[in-house]
This record gives structure tokens, C-alpha cells and sequence, in this order.
């Protein structure tokens, strides 16, 4: 097998392949491709229920069994019956008619509300310390107010806003097979509107086609006009003045001055004043808390962290009783405008620009296949009631310098039984104005929030089959076998409380799935009229890598990995390795380990659940799975004997935090419990492939520190950065682990040394500087390291 898979990689590089090649995607596999309807299947998680720790009230409040039954509705798919109207020129003309009767509610005198606005009011007339009046003539001061808020937002426009559904609906209808939207979902927030509260909806970042496709998703159900949150940087100012016609939001330069800047505080109070007007009036509020993925920077967005603080405060202050905050998730087989460089990710997108966009989008339309794309409402609840809840579950925490480093270094070998603090994202202006306990809500509310919308998002056929051409078989695959592994994976993830974004024939499906990666895969023919599917080398298995990143969530079982991959040889047969016992107190402890080396950004773990309920967690699933087996020991007490269990004091007084489903709540009694791998024939594939989904971050983080002693420092994080993105794709030249060779994984692996004590930082002219701190400039302790983090990678 291997031998012939050899051979056929190397005809791939042969001239008359490429003719061949052409013809299988042109010819759809020698059989007609059929038009893939996802989400027929009536049998698959209900996903995206609020937390029950932090929010009981809203879980219990806002769901319905019977709302699972609902199905999902294709939101660009408008007909006749969706109009007043019936005839054959209803027909032609739907999209029209339905344009004009959505409902677009007026927004009278919001400016003048805005000037009269008390706060504005106070720091006009100079009450406040620093403010305009000190400085300024209160009329002058006024002009400024009106200046800032044409920056901020402007009034909208019903026409404009009718034409663009209709072009956006027609548009959207060529570039997209279909946009579904789980039905019960949507009556949850239509529930939750009804408490005559204002929705916020707080949702993830794949495009900027998002800022666009969710307000008219949400506009279509009846939600009316969302106010959109945009990033200024990404939007030229033509198309800022178009965006705020439509309901865009910007922030205005001036409101993340110094907090005793008279431009500043006066730009601060007019933010306030709009966000508390828009509230008060029960406007709908859309933020993005992620950055979008081409962004050089961390995953959780300043920005949206702002304006979530904004809504914070005025629920705070009592300008509303409380705010409805809505997780939303959109994910797409392929996203429309993924960038090729992550360095230059971050051009503002101008008008002709985005113009040109879509001319080429509908110039393309029938020659390429068409993507589906998935909208994820999670279930509504309460700020008010998280607010409550959650200060009860903070602790104290460490950073990951004093977690790990005597660890690494070999000077300790116990874990603190303590949290981790890590936080890449910096703090603006606006939220560093809020008090220091309101600045932790506001990042861990926001960290919660975005775990609820990554966890509620279907996975879809694109992520399924790029894990498995990725970890499973770089050297290629019989289209045959790739059949049968396709629909394992699917129903493994299923299994998991996980939801995927298609559903019809298998056969169409892989097929319709290769072709979207065509651009990444080879098809070639053998004698025995099989396909033989080949990942390309170089970029194409960085792109399989992010995309087969999306499947991370739904397998918590790769976060304990590490421990097993240490303990089973890639040489040394299986039967062999499930004789050695597993301790489940040393279990837990490399499960620790793994959890604090891994960045915040990639886990996302809820900040009401701690380490020890998580290592649980992950280790109840490895036994559901039936990869660990329970050992007893002889002369102890059966695991399953709960008879002779007394009640400890201990147990009586924990903290409901730390309760679990398990029966090992008291990790003090995890000491005579033991474990052995599992002896099932399907085991030793299936643990290799969970030991391989996290194989690019972990081998990028051991190449980064082979680098310390290579890399030219002191340097900015920017030149260190590209040194190690260079070293990086030299070593995937030469030993073929191209996925490592990711900007995104460098500057992870820069950030988690820096925390870690490894690296250093210091202000200078040109930016932050770093420079290896003395306790690693030996190569001892740069070997140590390295060490460190390869025993968790599985060869």
C-alpha cells in the first residue's frame, strides 16, 4: 500500500497529471454531482443552552423541548408564499415585494436625545474634571458632539435599507447554495424579545460578509434593523458612510485617548450616551467578540470587549433593568474572503473594492461550487443574572509563569491547585474607564459568551474532511475508504453533543466536499477504477490545518492525549500498552500540564468551571469512548461501590463550582484508582488520530524553543515574529510538517513563552522589545523546555 501510494504522489508531479487531473474535477467524478441540502436529518443535538451555573434562571425560562422539534428554515430562500401577494408576476418579482414589507421602525429625534444626554450635558458645561467646558465654549463644544457622533453613527435610511435587502438577497442567492437557521433557536430569541428587553447579540468573526449576512438574517425573522458594531480599521470611509445608513456603528478615534483627555472624556460621553439611547429604545445591538481570522493579534477582540463594557456599565447604572445577551455563531464550508497572507490580512475595504468583490463573485457564479453556510443562535439570558452569579465563582489565580516554570525547570513537581490568568487581549480606552473588578466581568463575561457560540456551532463537511486528510492520511486515500472514515468521524462528533452543518448521500457529500478543497487536493486514477485523494504539499496543508481547527471543540479528549502519548510508543504494539496501569492522579496532573501550556485563545474553558472539573470531565469521555478502561487494584474497593461512601465535611462545604456528574468529586480518594488502555480493535487508530489534533500547535511550540538559541534578540515581537515564521517554513521544507508553518502559531508560541518567563519585554521608541530572560539563556534550560513540551506530542 505504501508503495503504491509512493508512486502516485510522485506521477503528481509529472506534466501529463495535470491534463488528467483537470478532467476528473471538470467530468465531477465520472457521475453527475448532485446539489447537496444539508440538515434534513431529524435525529441530531440540540445545541447552544445557556450555562446552568452562571444563569439557571434563563435555562430553565427560555427552553422548550418542543422547540427541538422545529427543524431549519433556508433564510435566502423567498417565494411567493412569503409575500401578501399570489400571481405569476408575484413570482418574478418576490425578492422585491418582500423587501418592501419588512419593517423598518422609525428612530425620531435620536440626536437632539443624544446631545440632551445628562452625562454629555455635564461634561459640556465643564462639571466634569477634564471635560470641554474647561477649555471650550459650551456652543463650540456642542458642534464637537454633533462631529463625533456623524463619526459614531448616522440616521437611517428606509429606502436605502429596502434597495440593499433586495440586491443582498439576489446576491447571496448566487454566491450560496443555502443560509439555515435552526427554527426553535430563533423562537427562543423571539421569547426573549418579548420580556420587552433589548437584545444584544455577541457573536464570532469568520468574514467580514458577516456584518452583513447576520443583520439580514435577523432583519428577514422580524428582529428589525440591527445595529452593527463595525471596526473601523477594516472599512474605508466611502464605505463607513454607506454602513452607517444601514445601521453600522464606528467608534470614534477621540474615545480611546488618555482618561484625561478633554477630547477624550467628551468622546467617552457621547458613546455612552448612544449605546444608552439605542438600549432605552430596544434597539437591537450586534457585537463581534473575535478578531477576524486574518487578524495579527489575539482571538478575542478589544473592540468588542468596548462595546460589550459599554452595555455593561449602562445596565450597571440603571439606564435599563436588564439586557438580553444572545451567542451567535455563522459558520461556512469555505469562508468567502479568507486571506492568503495573515501579516497583510488587514486592508480597509473600500467601496469599488468590495464592489469589484462581488462582481467577480457572481462572474464566477456556475462555474465553482456553491458553499452552505450555518447561523447559530445560542440561548438567550440574563446580563443581570449573570452578573450575580458570577462573581461567586471567581478565585484566585496564577500566572503561567509561576504555574509551569518550576515545573519545566525541574524544581518542582507539584501543580498549584490554582487557576491560570492569561489575557492577550489589550484594554482600550473606553474599557479602562470602568472600575478593575467591572473590567474582569467584562473579560471573563466575554470569554464565557464566546465559549457558548464555538460550542453551539455545527462542524461542517470541509472541517470533517480536512482532519481526516490532514491527521489520518497526508499520503493519500482511496476515495472507497475515504467514504466509510468520512461517516465515522461524522457520527464520532455527533456522539459528542456536537451538531454538523450537512446532511443527504455520503457519496455527494464527500464529493461535493472535494470539490470546495480542490484547490487544496488531487485526485488521481488507478487501475481498479478507484480515485486516490491527495493532499498538495506546501500551503494547501496549512489551509487543511485551519480548517480542520474548527473540530477541536468537539473532542475535549485531545487535551489528554499528551499523558497517553508519552505512555504508548508509535512502534510498540497495542496489545502490549494496555497492560501498564494509569494512575488517575498522575492522569490528572498531565492533563494540568497540558491545559496551562495551551493558550486561553484555543481552549476557551468557561471561567465558572475550574481546572479539576475539567480534567474530569476529559477523563469521563476518554472512558465513555472506551479508550480507558477502570483497573481495581487487588485489596481496594470497587469503584462502582458507592455503599460504604460516607459524606465527608469536605465534600458538605465544597463549592458548587466544583461539583461534577462523576463519583469522584474528592480527588484525595483518586488515589488507589487506576486505569489501562483499552484492548477494542478500533482503538489504536482512533487514539492516534485524537493524538494528532493538536500535533501543529505543540510542534510549532517545540520548534519555537529549538529556535531560542538561533534567533537574533533583542528584537521587536513583530521581527521576532517573522525570524520565527521563517525558521518555521525551513524546517517544513525539510521534514514536511508544513502545517506548522502558520503565522497564527508563531505569534501563539511568542505570547505563551512570554508568559511563561521564557521571553521578555520591554517599551522602546520602535515598539516592545524582547529579549530571553537570563533564567533561559542557558542551554540547559532551553533543552528542558523543549523537552517539556515534546512529551506531549505523539510521533
Amino acid at each position: 500500500m505504501d508503495t503504491m501510494l509512493e508512486a502516485r504522489l510522485q506521477t503528481q508531479q509529472r506534466n501529463t497529471q495535470n491534463t488528467q487531473e483537470t478532467s476528473l474535477w471538470s467530468s465531477g467524478f465520472g457521475m453527475k454531482l448532485e446539489t447537496v441540502t444539508p440538515f434534513l436529518g431529524k435525529y441530531r443535538p440540540f445545541v447552544g443552552r445557556c450555562c446552568q451555573t452562571c444563569t439557571p434562571k434563563s435555562w430553565e425560562s427560555l427552553f422548550h423541548r418542543s422547540i427541538m422539534d422545529l427543524g431549519f428554515c433556508n433564510v435566502i430562500l423567498v417565494k411567493e408564499e412569503n409575500t401578501r401577494f399570489r400571481g405569476w408576476l408575484v413570482r418574478r418579482l418576490c425578492y422585491f415585494l418582500w423587501s418592501l414589507e419588512q419593517h423598518i421602525p422609525p428612530c425620531r429625534d435620536a440626536p437632539q436625545k443624544i446631545i440632551e444626554n445628562t452625562g454629555v450635558q455635564n461634561v459640556i458645561s465643564g462639571r466634569v474634571p477634564a471635560g470641554a467646558g474647561e477649555g471650550q465654549v459650551p456652543g463650540l463644544a456642542k458642534k464637537e458632539v454633533q462631529r463625533i457622533l456623524g463619526h459614531l453613527q448616522a440616521p437611517l435610511c428606509p429606502f436605502l435599507l429596502r434597495l440593499f435587502s433586495w440586491a443582498l438577497l439576489r446576491f447571496l442567492n448566487c454566491v450560496f447554495l443555502n443560509v439555515q437557521l435552526h427554527k426553535g433557536q430563533m423562537k427562543m430569541v423571539h421569547k426573549a424579545a418579548q420580556a420587552g428587553l433589548p437584545l444584544v447579540f455577541l457573536s464570532t468573526h469568520k468574514s467580514l460578509l458577516d456584518g452583513i449576512l447576520l443583520p439580514f438574517v435577523l432583519f428577514s425573522q422580524g428582529l428589525g434593523v440591527l445595529r452593527v458594531a463595525w471596526d473601523p480599521r477594516t472599512c474605508s470611509p466611502a464605505l463607513r458612510a454607506l454602513l452607517k445608513k444601514l445601521g453600522g456603528l464606528f467608534l470614534p478615534p477621540e474615545a480611546n485617548l488618555t482618561l484625561d483627555s478633554s477630547e477624550g472624556v467628551l468622546a467617552r460621553a457621547v458613546v455612552h450616551a448612544a449605546i444608552e439611547q439605542l438600549l432605552v429604545t430596544r434597539q437591537p445591538l450586534l457585537i463581534f467578540l473575535e478578531e477576524l481570522p486574518g487578524a495579527q493579534g489575539p482571538r478575542l477582540s478589544a473592540l468588542g470587549q468596548t462595546w460589550l463594557g459599554l452595555v455593561v456599565q449602562a445596565v450597571q447604572v440603571g439606564v435599563v433593568p436588564d439586557a438580553m445577551l444572545v451567542p451567535v455563531a455563522i459558520t461556512y464550508d469555505l469562508v468567502p474572503d479568507a486571506p492568503c497572507d495573515v501579516f497583510h490580512a488587514l486592508a480597509p475595504l473600500g467601496l469599488w473594492t468590495g464592489a469589484l468583490a462581488v462582481l467577480r463573485s457572481l462572474r464566477s457564479w456556475g462555474h465553482s461550487p456553491r458553499v452552505c453556510v450555518r447561523v447559530h443562535l445560542a440561548q438567550p439570558f440574563s446580563l443581570q443574572e449573570y452578573t450575580i452569579n458570577a462573581r461567586s465563582c471567581w478565585g484566585s489565580r496564577q500566572t503561567l509563569e509561576q504555574l509551569l516554570q518550576p515545573i519545566v525547570l525541574g524544581q518542582c513537581t507539584v501543580v498549584p491547585d490554582t487557576e491560570k490568568e492569561q489575557d492577550w487581549t489589550p484594554a482600550t480606552g473606553l474599557l479602562l474607564a470602568l472600575k478593575e473588578e467591572d473590567q474582569l466581568l467584562v473579560r471573563r463575561l466575554s470569554r464565557h459568551v464566546l465559549n457558548a457560540s464555538v460550542t453551539s456551532s455545527a462542524v461542517m463537511s470541509t472541517a470533517i474532511m480536512a482532519t481526516l486528510l490532514l491527521f489520518k492520511h497526508q499520503k493519500g486515500v482511496f476515495l472507497s475508504q475515504l467514504l466509510g472514515e468520512f461517516s465515522w468521524l461524522t457520527e464520532e462528533t455527533l456522539l459528542r453533543g456536537f451538531d454538523v452543518g450537512f446532511s443527504g448521500q455520503l457519496r455527494c457529500l464527500v464529493q461535493h466536499t472535494l470539490s470546495l478543497l480542490q484547490a487544496h487536493v488531487a485526485l488521481l486514477h488507478v487501475q481498479q477504477g478507484d480515485l486516490l485523494v491527495v493532499p498538495r504539499l506546501g500551503p494547501g496543508l496549512t489551509h487543511l490545518a485551519r480548517l480542520s481547527a474548527e473540530l477541536l471543540p468537539a473532542f475535549l479528549t485531545c487535551a489528554v492525549r499528551g499523558l497517553l502519548a508519552g505512555r504508548v510508543p508509535p512502534e510498540g504494539p497495542w496489545e502490549l500498552q494496555g497492560i501498564e496501569l494509569l494512575s488517575q492522579n498522575e492522569l490528572y496532573r498531565q492533563i494540568l500540564l497540558l491545559l496551562h501550556l495551551l493558550p486561553q485563545d484555543l481552549l476557551l474553558l468557561q471561567p465558572c468551571q475550574s481546572s479539576y472539573c475539567y480534567c474530569q470531565e476529559v477523563l469521563d469521555r476518554l472512558i465513555q469512548c472506551g479508550l480507558l478502561v477502570a483497573e481495581e487494584t487487588p485489596g481496594s474497593r470497587p469503584a462502582c461501590d458507592t455503599g460504604r461512601q460516607r459524606l465527608s465535611a469536605k465534600l458538605l462545604w465544597k463549592p458548587s463550582g466544583d461539583f461534577t456528574d462523576s463519583d469522584s468529586d474528592d480527588f484525595e480518594e483518586a488515589e488507589g484508582r487506576y486505569f489501562r488502555l483499552s484492548q477494542q480493535s478500533r482503538c489504536p487508530d482512533f487514539f492516534l488520530f485524537l493524538c494528532r489534533l493538536l500535533s501543529p500547535l505543540l510542534k510549532a511550540f517545540a520548534q519555537a524553543a529549538t529556535f531560542l538559541h538561533q534567533g537574533q534578540l533583542p528584537d521587536t515581537e513583530l521581527g521576532y515574529t517573522e525570524q520565527l515564521l521563517q525558521f518555521l517554513q525551513a524546517n517544513a521544507q525539510e521534514e514536511g510538517f508544513f502545517e506548522c508553518a502558520d503565522p497564527n502559531l508563531a505569534i501563539s508560541a511568542i505570547w505563551t513563552f512570554r508568559d511563561l518567563g521564557v521571553l521578555q519585554q520591554t517599551p522602546s521608541p520602535a515598539g516592545p522589545m524582547l529579549y530571553l530572560s537570563p533564567t533561559f539563556t542557558s542551554r540547559e534550560n532551553q533543552e528542558k523546555l523543549e523537552q517539556f513540551i515534546r512529551q506531549f506530542i505523539c510521533s
